[in-house]
């Protein structure tokens, strides 16, 4: 059996630069496992998106990323750019891992790097799972639209290294500013909402920010999206709400409205903050998502 030839990306600065940190043993690993590979290295935002996507075009068809939520974002868009047929092998390096978890993957990476590289050499065969998109964007994992976007710019500007916890100093930093959306029309398969908002999040797997089980039914696999959407609440009311929504209890609480779908529009009457993934988009007053039903093979 010929060993598999593969494009190892790393995104140095993930997990708060833990990834470039351990280039060298995944490196090593990938190596002692048989794995022929060529390792890229990320520069800066979109630098790996745009090297996924060159690395496809010129003929390689299997990428492994090393690193976060914000990297396997890139490599998504990187790979449904250049067609979608390319494979994606993920060794979760990064700060919050939801990704990683949505597919089952454990988040200890020197063992899934070993997994990995052993499906890579019996030529396994991949799953294939959903993709999302919004507008002209693709989305591995989740977005949203107002509060948890400013949450999730918040918690970039962060460096210090305490893991997820970075997400909850960053709500409390936004709450100061206000919690509320302007006014939003929401069109789903099964829902239509008019009015303010604390929260507009859209799932393609269960977790964001690392430690908030925003959408306990959420399955990548599914062939929907599942939209979560939170009445306007207090301060005081969203600290009670925390708790729930770490453990994936909020569903039943009066403030939540819950729909799974296939495509979503929500449109604003002011322009309004949105992340893919963790990654902050451009100020917007329209949002139409999609799911791409088994778009994305994972290795």
């Amino acid at each position: 059996m010929a060993n598999p030839s593969v494009t190892l990306f790393i995104n140095p600065t993930a997990g708060r630069g833990k990834a470039g940190q351990r280039l060298q043993h995944i490196e090593a690993i990938l190596d002692s496992e048989g794995v022929e590979f060529r390792t890229m290295t990320s520069r800066g935002v979109g630098d790996l998106e745009r090297l996924v996507k060159n690395r496809i075009e010129g003929g390689n068809s299997d990428i492994i990323v090393a690193g976060g939520d914000g990297s396997i974002h890139e490599a998504v868009n990187g790979i449904m750019r250049a067609g979608g047929q390319a494979r994606l092998g993920v060794i979760p390096t990064g700060t919050g891992n939801d990704f990683a978890k949505a597919c089952g993957l454990s988040l200890d990476w020197e063992l899934t790097a070993r997994k990995l590289a052993a499906r890579l050499v019996q030529e396994t065969v991949g799953r294939k799972i959903d993709v999302g998109r919004m507008n002209d964007r693709f989305f591995a994992n989740g977005a949203g639209v107002g509060f948890d976007a400013r949450v999730s710019k918040a918690a970039r500007a962060f460096r210090w290294p305490i893991g997820n916890l970075v997400y909850l100093i960053a709500i409390v930093r936004c709450m100061i500013d206000g919690i509320a959306t302007p006014e939003i029309t929401i069109e789903a398969d099964t829902l239509q909402w008019r009015g303010p908002v604390t929260l507009t999040n859209v799932s393609n797997g269960p977790w964001v920010g690392g430690m908030f089980h925003i959408a306990p039914m959420a399955k990548n696999d599914d062939g929907r999206l599942e939209l979560v959407v939170a009445d306007p609440v207090s301060r005081l009311r969203l600290f009670s709400l925390l708790p729930k929504l770490i453990r994936g209890e909020h569903m039943n609480e009066t403030e939540i409205t819950h729909s799974g779908a296939q495509r979503i529009t929500i449109e604003s009457s002011a322009a309004m903050p949105s992340h893919l993934d963790g990654e902050i988009q451009a100020l917007a007053t329209r949002f139409e998502f999609e799911v791409l039903p088994g778009a994305l093979t994972l290795l």
